[in-house]
C-alpha cells in the first residue's frame, strides 16, 4: 500500500454487519482488526460509515433474501454518498461471487471465505479504479488467525482451531464454501489463548466446523482432548468451551478431558439433526440414534450436571411422520437444555436439493411447531431443576434485552444457561466481565432468574478492562497450517499436546 493510499483513507470509518454462526462472528473480529490496522476507524452507532462490510452466511434459504434486502436498503445512501463503499464477504459471497454485483451493482467489493486478508487492498483498488472488485479464492490463502483482530468482548474470546470440513452432509454447503479441514498446530492455538488471557479474557471458546476431528491432519486423533487438558494449565483462564463436535468423531478421551479439567465447562453442543436412522443415512451423517444417545449417557455419567444442546432439522427430503416421531423420541430421551431448530430449505449446490420427496412446507411447519412445543416442555423442566441452586454467572453485555426495564443484569452460568439476576446491594459495582454467585428462584424454558441479592461478587481483570473501555486486540498468531519439513520452533512452554 502506498503512502498516498494510506493518506486517502485516513480517518475513513467502517462498520461490519455479521450474519451467521460463531465462525462468522470471529471472522468479523478479524475483518475489524484488518481495517483498523489499515487506518480505518470504527463508526459510531449513529454515524454513517464510509465502508460497510457484510459478512454473510449461506446455510439457510433466507440468507440470500436478507443480504439482498439489506443491500437494497443501502442503495439510496450510496446514491447520496458515492464515496461510500460496500463490501460483501463470507459464505454467501463465496457462493454467489459476481452474481452479487450483477444483482446489486452498487456493491464495490466481493471477497470470499479464503481471502479475508485481501479486503483492505480490494477496497483501495475499487476506489482507485472506480469499479467493483470481485476476488474469490478456491483455497485458503492464510489461516485467519494470522490476521489482526479487534475483539468484541473484554471477557470472552473465540479461538479457531481449524477451518473447513471433511464431512459430506447432503444438506450442508459449508464444505464447498469453506474447503477441506485445515488444522492449526496446538502450540499456535495455545499461544492465541494465552494472548487473550493476558488481555484479561476469562472465557475462551474453541471453534471448528468439527472440533473433535481436530488433529487428524497432523496425525493425532486424540489431539482435541489433549488441547482441552492443555487449556486447563493456563493461569487466569476460567472457562473453556468448544463448538461444534460431530457425533461420529466423539471419543471417550474428550469426555474424560471435560470431566477432569476444572476450567472446561460442563456444557456440550452436539448436533443431532434427526433422530431417524433412515434420515441420518440420507443426510450422510455417519452415526445413528443409538450411538448419539450412548454418547450423551457417557457424558452424563461423567458429568451429571452437564447441559447438552443441539441442532435439529425438520422436514428433510423423504422424512415421514414416523421419521419425525423418532426425532421426538430422541429429544425426549436426551433431555436437551436448549436447541437450535431449523425448517429444511433447499440450498442449491447440495445433494439434498436434488433429492425426491421434498416435504411440503405446510407439513414441515406443522412438525416444526410440534418439535418446539416438545423442546420447550423439556427445557423448562430441566431449568426448574436448578430452582434454589447457587450458580456462578459471568456477567455479560447485551444478553438481557429487558434488563433496562427490569433492573436486572444478565450473564451465562458455567453450563451456558442464560441467567438474569438482580444486583441488590452490589448495584453500581458489578461490571460486565465480573463474576457473581446467585440463587435461582425462577425458571422459564429459555432463561433463569435470580431476584435475591447475589451471594458473592468478584471483580475481575475482564471487568477492569470493560470499565476502562479496552477491547482486546490480538495480532497475527503464526500461520498454524501444516507445512512440508520440520516445523519452526514455537516459543511457548511445552505441554502434552504440543506436537
Amino acid at each position: 500500500m502506498t503512502t498516498s493510499a494510506a493518506h486517502a483513507r485516513h480517518s475513513r470509518t467502517y462498520q461490519v454487519r455479521t450474519h451467521g454462526c460463531q465462525m462468522n462472528v470471529h471472522d468479523s473480529e478479524r475483518i475489524s482488526g484488518l481495517l483498523e490496522a489499515a487506518g480505518y476507524l470504527r463508526a459510531g452507532e449513529s454515524d454513517d460509515p464510509d465502508v460497510v462490510v457484510f459478512n454473510t452466511c449461506a446455510v439457510r434459504e433466507n440468507a440470500d433474501n436478507r443480504l439482498y434486502g439489506n443491500l437494497g436498503q443501502l442503495r439510496p445512501t450510496k446514491q447520496k454518498h458515492p464515496q461510500m463503499q460496500i463490501a460483501v464477504g463470507g459464505c454467501l459471497a463465496q457462493k454467489d461471487r459476481s452474481e452479487i454485483v450483477r444483482r446489486a451493482p452498487w456493491v464495490d467489493v466481493v471477497f470470499g471465505t479464503h481471502n479475508i486478508g485481501s479486503l483492505p487492498a480490494l477496497l483501495d483498488r475499487a476506489r482507485h479504479n472506480a469499479a467493483a472488485e470481485v476476488e474469490i479464492l478456491e483455497s485458503l490463502e492464510v489461516f485467519p488467525s494470522t490476521l489482526p483482530a479487534r475483539r468484541e468482548s473484554t471477557y470472552a474470546g473465540w479461538v479457531s482451531i481449524s477451518v473447513g470440513c471433511n464431512n459430506t452432509c447432503t444438506f450442508c454447503i459449508v464444505p464447498a464454501l469453506r474447503g477441506r479441514e485445515k488444522d492449526r498446530r496446538p502450540g499456535d492455538v495455545l499461544a492465541e489463548v494465552r494472548a487473550l488471557v493476558d488481555e484479561g479474557v476469562l472465557e475462551v471458546t474453541l471453534l471448528g466446523q468439527n472440533v473433535n476431528s481436530y488433529g487428524v491432519e497432523f496425525g493425532d486423533r486424540l489431539a482435541f482432548g489433549k488441547l482441552l487438558r492443555a487449556c486447563g494449565g493456563i493461569d487466569g483462564l476460567e472457562r473453556v468451551r468448544f463448538t461444534s463436535p460431530h457425533p461420529k468423531d466423539f471419543t471417550d478421551d474428550v469426555i474424560a478431558a471435560m470431566a477432569e479439567t476444572p476450567n472446561v465447562c460442563h456444557s456440550l453442543h452436539m448436533p443431532l439433526q434427526s433422530g431417524s436412522d433412515t434420515v441420518l443415512r440420507a443426510m450422510r451423517r455417519s452415526y445413528r440414534a443409538e450411538r448419539y444417545l450412548g454418547i450423551i449417557d457417557k457424558v452424563r455419567d461423567a458429568m451429571p450436571d452437564a447441559a447438552i444442546t443441539t441442532d435439529i432439522i425438520v422436514g428433510f427430503p423423504g422424512e415421514t411422520d414416523d421419521d419425525f416421531e423418532r426425532t421426538l423420541d430422541v429429544v425426549r430421551a436426551a433431555r436437551f437444555s436448549s436447541a437450535f431448530t431449523f425448517q429444511y430449505s433447499i440450498r442449491p449446490g447440495t445433494p439434498a436439493a436434488e433429492m425426491p420427496d421434498q416435504v411440503p412446507k405446510a407439513v414441515v411447519r406443522e412438525r416444526y411447531d410440534r418439535l418446539i412445543a416438545c423442546l420447550e416442555e423439556i427445557t423448562w423442566a430441566e431449568n426448574r431443576r436448578l430452582l434454589g441452586k447457587t450458580v456462578e454467572v459471568l456477567v455479560a453485555v447485551g444478553e438481557g434485552r429487558k434488563d433496562d426495564r427490569t433492573g436486572r443484569l444478565s450473564g451465562r452460568a458455567r453450563d451456558g444457561r442464560l441467567v438474569h439476576f438482580a444486583a441488590g446491594g452490589f448495584a453500581g459495582r458489578i461490571r460486565p466481565g465480573d463474576i457473581v454467585e446467585t440463587v435461582i428462584d425462577y425458571a422459564a424454558p429459555h432463561h433463569l432468574n435470580a431476584d435475591a441479592e447475589p451471594v458473592a461478587h468478584r471483580r475481575t481483570r475482564a471487568g477492569d478492562a470493560y470499565e476502562a473501555g479496552r477491547s482486546p486486540r490480538t495480532g497475527g498468531v503464526l500461520l498454524g497450517l501444516p507445512t512440508v519439513g520440520a516445523p519452526p520452533t514455537v516459543p511457548i512452554a511445552a505441554s502434552a499436546c504440543d506436537r
